[in-house]
């Protein structure tokens, strides 16, 4: 199977009521990403950016669980396209916390491509930015509740850039 193409792709679009250069900025300056990467009880204690073309990030999202314990979960990817305020086109994979790629069942995620295609559109309303991200080759399986981590991950950035303006 060639997991650059198979699954499903997630589109999400969002307006949020910043300028352009100011959510372009939320993603890609690792102080600001720490504050809104991952769900609503998630959080992020590291994210490395090396925002590039060919540059490499690494995030870790602790994940609480109900027995009270934290999960860490890593990703990483690199950059393949960037259109400075316009376009972010990245990969995206598992990775454990030194930055190396591992499947999805690391983390108990079956069938999970070892890399995803992650494209960020980013259109200026005049004072507001629509955002529109597709996130490629999701397992259907996997695709709702990657819906919510993202869904809920740009909450928490309206609200960061709600308190940056």
């Amino acid at each position: 199977m060639d997991n650059s193409t198979s699954g499903s792709t997630l589109i999400i679009e969002r307006t949020f009521d910043a300028p352009r250069q100011l959510v372009w900025d939320v993603w890609t300056k690792p102080e600001h990403c720490m504050k809104w990467w991952g769900a609503r009880v998630v959080t992020c204690p590291v994210a490395k950016i090396d925002f590039r073309v060919g540059g490499k990030y690494h995030l870790c999202m602790n994940c609480p669980m109900p027995d009270g314990s934290v999960v860490e979960v890593w990703s990483t990817g690199y950059y393949k396209e960037i259109n400075p305020i316009e376009k972010i086109v990245c990969t995206d994979s598992f990775a454990d916390a030194e930055g190396n790629i591992v499947s999805g069942e690391h983390y108990g995620v079956e069938d999970f491509p070892m890399e995803v295609e992650v494209v960020i559109q980013f259109d200026d309303l005049g004072g507001k930015t629509r955002m529109i991200l597709h996130h490629h080759s999701l397992p259907d399986s996997m695709k709702s509740d990657c819906e919510v981590g993202w869904n809920e991950s740009f909450d928490k950035m309206s609200e960061l850039l709600d308190s940056l303006k």
